[in-house]
């Protein structure tokens, strides 16, 4: 069996997730480094130490003494891009987390090295690499269910005190040079789920919807830089409305569930269950679920790497719409509301920051296809409209 060279970059928190998956495809063997400034913090420190996989500091170091067909960067959001352009212009393809970096500008630098090096470059939105998705994208392509008409997203997963104090990133819009993070809700846990809708709506496999307004709320019940509750009405250039609605100042976990309605059918997911279109004459077609498929993206990368194919699923292209989003949604809503006391309480066990009935708010704006703005919530702001120029994209 031929290897597929590999260089994991960052081996703690997500990057465990690469290792343990390597680990069972019996596939750990082929990594020929890590780079980890804090190795000791991964679970699997002492699994690579057995197994004799040098360890590196820095990815200089790494392509001084080896190559690497493929090179995974579980990094913060800020060392995305730097990271993802010292590997392709050393001959690695790049699997790199989501989201693809902190700003449009490093976004555009990413795809010119891209093009330069004749590398893929794969934003690892799970969804968008499965098998089931991708069925259900080519689909819609093929005009099965008709006209797309409008979308829905909610996720609802709660976060405590610890899951801001867990890095020195978390919840921050600049690193400490200046680098662009805008770590928030949207951008890091649940960006998966605004992005997909975005994504099954792409023209080409490699593609995702284009956006050309944004109607956006965003609030913070904890003490951070950027929000960690939003809730936006999109409106594509094919005139599709998209509803999202993510938070994590709440106490009671919900979703992702999500609904896309068409001319001649309307496909729905809720956690846990089956991608589902059921036809307005009640035919149904069962996709699978998207979650079981979660390491998906590394096993297409792998073949892609290893054939030396450059198209991908999901690549730069398909990820600009979502990141234009985040830019969009940070110059609309510059200074970002802070919901406070009579509003928020703190659960002095779970040390999760709440605001009160949000909920119930969100679940009511979900099934209404609303915004906070337009119920009687009076810790509500009236967030901003934000226009998307075609210009923005570069395809």
């Amino acid at each position: 069996m031929e290897k597929c060279g590999i260089l994991i970059v960052g081996i703690a928190g997500y990057g465990e997730l690469y290792v343990k998956a390597l680990m069972e495809q019996n596939r750990l063997s082929w990594v020929k480094g890590v780079v980890d400034i804090y190795p000791e913090h991964s679970s699997y420190f002492k699994t690579i130490i057995e197994m004799g996989i040098p360890i590196f500091s820095s990815l200089e170091e790494f392509y001084e003494v080896a190559n690497a067909d493929l090179a995974i960067i579980s990094t913060p959001i800020h060392l995305h891009a730097p990271q993802a352009i010292k590997a392709m212009k050393n001959g690695s393809h790049v699997l790199c987390e989501k989201p693809m970096s902190g700003s449009w500008q490093e976004a555009e630098q990413m795809r010119k090295v891209r093009d330069q090096t004749g590398r893929f470059l794969a934003v690892g939105f799970n969804w968008s690499f499965t098998d089931s998705v991708n069925d259900l994208k080519n689909d819609i392509n093929r005009g099965l269910f008709g006209k797309p008409l409008r979308g829905r997203t909610i996720v609802l997963w709660p976060r405590n005190e610890a899951y801001y104090n867990r890095c020195n990133w978390a919840g921050k819009l600049y690193g400490p040079n200046g680098e662009a993070i805008f770590d928030s809700i949207a951008n890091n846990a649940a960006s998966h789920f605004f992005h997909h809708l975005l994504y099954v709506l792409g023209e080409t496999e490699e593609q995702s919807a284009k956006l050309h307004s944004l109607d956006i709320e965003l609030y913070r019940a904890n003490p951070i830089e950027t929000f960690d509750t939003c809730a936006l009405r999109a409106k594509t250039d094919q005139s599709v409305e998209l509803m999202y609605f993510a938070s994590h100042a709440l106490n009671k976990e919900y979703g992702p569930e999500f609904e896309l309605e068409f001319e001649e059918a309307t496909i729905h997911y809720k956690v846990d269950s089956k991608m589902k279109a059921i036809w307005h004459n009640g035919r149904e077609k069962d996709y699978g679920d998207p979650e079981s498929e979660h390491m998906r993206k590394l096993d297409i990368c792998i073949q892609k790497a290893l054939k030396g194919e450059t198209n991908i699923r999901c690549g730069i292209e398909a990820s600009y719409s979502h990141m234009l989003a985040i830019k969009s949604m940070h110059e609309a809503v510059p200074e970002i509301p802070t919901v406070s006391y009579p509003y928020i309480q703190k659960d002095p066990e779970t040390t999760i920051t709440s605001i009160i009935g949000l909920e119930d708010t969100l679940m009511n704006c979900y099934k209404k296809r609303i915004l906070p703005k337009e119920t009687d919530s009076i810790w509500t702001n009236c967030g901003n409209i934000i226009e998307i120029s075609s210009e923005s994209y570069p395809y």
